[in-house]
């Protein structure tokens, strides 16, 4: 992919993330594109699953918000370095809403090919994102 595409591939990702548009986040992975996220449990594999990723978030922060800060490309090495904020009101992972706010920073490492996502791996403070909406509770330093 040339580096004007993977841009284009990119702003259809960010339009996507900003309508919550998880059939279209889905579809712009390979057909048994990768997934690895510590929300997801791990690693998932194929667009349905991670569909269901996408979905699991938009529902637990109906006000989730992806801000990109840096697209970095090599080749068909991307990385994202960005913020992800929201509130807790849908539930997250099954548990019952908190209706707290978050905000951390995130970078995400991705493989693109054929105008495709092949590889995710998102790299956060999961633990930090816990306290924050008050599922974990921390003991001050």
């Amino acid at each position: 992919m040339t580096r004007e595409q993977i841009h284009t591939l990119f702003d259809q990702r960010h339009g996507a993330l900003q309508r919550r548009d998880s059939d279209l986040l889905a579809a712009l992975h390979a057909q048994m594109g990768v997934l690895e996220s510590p929300s997801a449990g791990g690693t998932v594999t194929g667009r349905a699953a991670i569909e269901r990723v996408y979905q699991a978030w938009f529902t637990a922060f109906p006000d989730f918000d992806f801000l990109s800060d840096e697209l970095l490309v090599d080749g068909d090495r991307v990385v994202e370095v960005g913020t992800i904020s929201g509130t807790d009101t849908g539930g997250f992972m099954g548990l019952p809403p908190t209706d707290k706010p978050f905000h951390f920073p995130v970078i995400v490492l991705f493989t693109v090919q054929d105008g495709q996502i092949l590889h995710e791996r998102r790299v956060y403070d999961f633990t930090g994102l816990l306290v924050q909406i008050g599922v974990l509770k921390a003991k001050p330093a």
